[in-house]
């Protein structure tokens, strides 16, 4: 008991302690209060994952945090079925884009900009997460219709990187290179019976992942405008 008393503990420091770094060197940046919302929106994201994969009897480890490149929790054991995935997948934006329209709704009931900001952050942070590619949450979701879905991330992710070039965005595909070719080979490297998913199931993931993605494309645009100008 003791033991496994003492390994929880580790885990609660590791988040706490990584969430703190995080929230200190962003705020070199934003200043503190926004550093602070900022890593907070990421933490209810990557919980959403935490929370559906429990939900899934999966073994996952707590959010671990790292500055300018954001959060994951460690999937000690894989889903069982690319259903599982995508629902472990969707969860993440899911909850995300909750944590996002909090901030909105208390930035319009206080009219505070700062709060506006965090919502902005929020919506966008999730909409980026939906690219179809896996790792991204939009791969994992997409990978339940088709993983040749993530065809069409490819070249998004290209797009995105000459608009606004990032080392994070390098990472991402040196990541998704590999499984992007299985796909094309069509040899996941998955369990056999992986991706034999019905037909319904497929449609009412894709409806969720196209109206998720409405939402948050619509909110972002919209937010982008109210702050320019501010």
């Amino acid at each position: 008991m003791l033991l496994l008393g003492a390994g929880k503990f580790g885990k609660v420091l590791l988040t706490s302690g990584t969430m703190l770094l995080s929230v200190f060197t962003y705020s070199f940046i934003f200043g503190w209060r926004y550093a602070a919302g900022f890593v907070l929106l990421i933490f209810v994201h990557e919980m959403g994952h935490f929370i559906a994969a429990r939900q899934r009897g999966l073994d996952v480890g707590a959010p671990t945090f790292i500055p300018f490149v954001g959060a994951w929790i460690e999937m000690k054991s894989l889903p069982h079925d690319a259903e599982t995935e995508a629902y472990v997948g969707l969860a993440g934006p899911f909850v995300g884009t909750l944590g996002a329209f909090a901030c909105y709704f208390l930035a319009r009931a206080q009219d505070s900009d700062l709060l506006m900001a965090l919502a902005y952050a929020g919506f966008m942070l999730n909409l980026f997460n939906m690219l179809p590619l896996s790792p991204l949450d939009g791969g994992r979701i997409t990978g339940v219709i088709s993983p040749k879905i993530w065809w069409i991330g490819a070249p998004l992710l290209v797009a995105l990187f000459l608009w606004r070039p990032s080392p994070m965005l390098i990472l991402i595909a040196l990541i998704a290179a590999p499984q992007l070719w299985a796909s094309l080979r069509g040899d996941s490297g998955r369990p056999a019976g992986y991706y034999d998913i019905p037909l319904a199931t497929r449609v009412n993931y894709g409806c969720w992942y196209l109206g998720l993605l409405g939402i948050l494309a619509l909110l972002t645009f919209e937010l982008h405008g109210v702050l320019k100008p501010a």
